[in-house]
């Protein structure tokens, strides 16, 4: 009868202690959501001009309230430029996400496999040689050609899942020669670029999100609404696959075809993204790891605040570019890399920490 009362009393503790962890990560995704809408409304607010946020806020009511100039540049200028940031912030803290749980690396993310430094080649490839991958590019050829490569590089790092022994860290090694492949190739092509290209070259790999449009925002949509739902899905799986591959057997999970089929889309998301707004580096590694430490490898959340991590670091980022300098927007990739290069060296530093004991 004891025993009977004891296991009772454990099981209701274990169930309180579970219905207290999922409020804390649920306050969590809730506070994220919350800092995220109060960035975006303020990111908008602020720009070139002298507006005020009252103002602003108006326009976004309505449209002509204070005439057909202001609604111009809050509605076709600042709000793309907003919405851009968040959506491309959600992708890559998504795509980081999932890359790191299926190689089980926490240096894996689209910039460090390699996904960005071939996007970069591919619209380099376009500007300095008018080379089209397909043959309807247009107006929009820098683009198409980067999504291709970026894409291309992804099918080369499935090929290598495939070769028996392939390993989670022979695939982060395998996206590290790719990226200095890709480097390498980007090098030459700058060598021979005349100095507009060049220009052209330096300022997409900088990323920037003046590119953004309607149009653009819609196809992100698009990628994260398919996407994200089959992530989300395979949540359950992905979060036992953190606990080995012969743990995930056990209960039915074939590792293999689900790191596969997550890695797809994972690139996927990566791809759309890199090809708008050029190289935004760390975005996909930090988001996932603030994720981590403030909800753990359940990827019922874990996945939900990666992408609020990440869309919140983008939405900070755009509005740290338009308030260095009164009058002067800067290139994002550059303040998300002076943000994320610490934290990069301290993952590593913590790794090799764990490894030597």
């Amino acid at each position: 009868m004891n025993a009977y009362a004891d296991a009772m009393t454990e099981s209701t503790g274990s169930a309180m202690l579970y219905r207290r962890r999922s409020r804390h990560r649920g306050l969590m995704l809730l506070l994220a959501g919350v800092a995220l809408l109060m960035s975006v409304f303020v990111d908008v607010g602020v720009g070139p001009g002298n507006y005020s946020l009252a103002q602003v806020f108006t326009v976004l009511a309505d449209p002509l309230a204070h005439g057909p100039q202001l609604k111009v540049i809050v509605w076709d200028l600042r709000l793309p430029i907003a919405l851009m940031a968040v959506l491309v912030g959600a992708m890559l803290g998504a795509a980081g996400a999932e890359m790191q749980t299926i190689l089980n690396n926490p240096l894996a993310d689209p910039f460090t496999l390699g996904i960005s430094s071939a996007a970069a080649f591919g619209a380099a490839l376009a500007i300095v040689l008018g080379v089209e991958v397909l043959p309807f590019g247009g107006n929009t050829l820098i683009t198409i050609n980067a999504f291709v490569f970026a894409l291309f590089t992804a099918s080369l790092l499935y090929l290598f899942t495939r070769l028996r022994g392939a390993t989670s860290e022979t695939m982060v090694l395998i996206g590290i020669a790719l990226l200095f492949t890709f480097n390498a190739l980007l090098g030459l092509l700058q060598y021979a670029a005349t100095d507009v290209q060049l220009m052209q070259i330096v300022f997409w790999m900088m990323g920037s999100l003046s590119r953004a449009s309607w149009d653009k925002l819609a196809i992100c949509f698009v990628a994260l609404v398919v996407v994200v739902p089959y992530f989300l899905y395979r949540s359950w799986a992905l979060t036992a696959l953190r606990l080995g591959d012969d743990r995930a057997a056990s209960l039915g999970i074939d590792a293999q075809k689900l790191r596969i089929r997550i890695l797809i889309g994972a690139s996927l998301l990566a791809a759309t993204a890199v090809s708008f707004v050029g190289i935004i580096g760390f975005v996909g590694l930090v988001g996932p790891h603030i994720a981590r430490l403030l909800v753990g490898e359940d990827q019922r959340f874990f996945l939900p605040l990666s992408m609020l991590a990440g869309a919140l670091m983008m939405s900070l980022t755009s509005l740290v570019s338009k308030s260095v300098t009164p009058g002067v927007i800067y290139p994002v990739g550059i303040i998300t890399a002076l943000i994320g290069i610490p934290f990069f060296i301290s993952l590593i530093l913590s790794v090799r920490r764990r490894n030597w004991q």
